[in-house]
Parts: C-alpha cells; sequence; structure tokens
C-alpha cells in the first residue's frame, strides 16, 4: 500500500507525523504543498479540506491530525509498516 503524506516545511504537526511514521518504521512519500500547487490541488480534492498534514493510505485519508490521531488512524484500518 502506498503511503503519502501532504506537508508543509514549517507546519510542527507535519514534523511530529514524519517522525512518528519513521520511528515506527513505515515507508511513505512527503509531498510538500507549499512548494508544489498541484499537489496542493490534488490534497484539497482527496480530503475536501486545505488543511495539513493529511494522510492518504491507499483509499483511506486522514486530514488535519496529531500524532494520537495517527496512531489510532493506522490501527484501526490495519495498516503496518
Amino acid at each position: 500500500m502506498e503511503l503519502r503524506l501532504y506537508s508543509r516545511e514549517w507546519c510542527s504537526w507535519c514534523i511530529d507525523a514524519k517522525d512518528y511514521l519513521t520511528e515506527k518504521g513505515y515507508r511513505f512519500d512527503v509531498v510538500d504543498v507549499g512548494k508544489d500547487r498541484h499537489a496542493y490541488e490534488e490534497m484539497k480534492q482527496l480530503s475536501e479540506q486545505t488543511y495539513v498534514p493529511t494522510f492518504v493510505a491507499g483509499d483511506r485519508i486522514l486530514a488535519n491530525f496529531d500524532t494520537d490521531q495517527l496512531e489510532k488512524f493506522l490501527s484501526e484500518h490495519q495498516i503496518n509498516p
């Protein structure tokens, strides 16, 4: 399953999410919506909102979250490293 994290450089929640996923051994693509307008539009379409971080795992989407919500999301959907 492809994992993608839409983020911005200065977003502290994004940094926390990257650190969390890395620590747990997940492989994921980071997409900087601050630098890539097309990616920003893609994120808006997928999540129907404009906030980062937005995490996409297959057809499941978690938008505007903290690490507790991310942990719960990964567990509920059995998304493993």
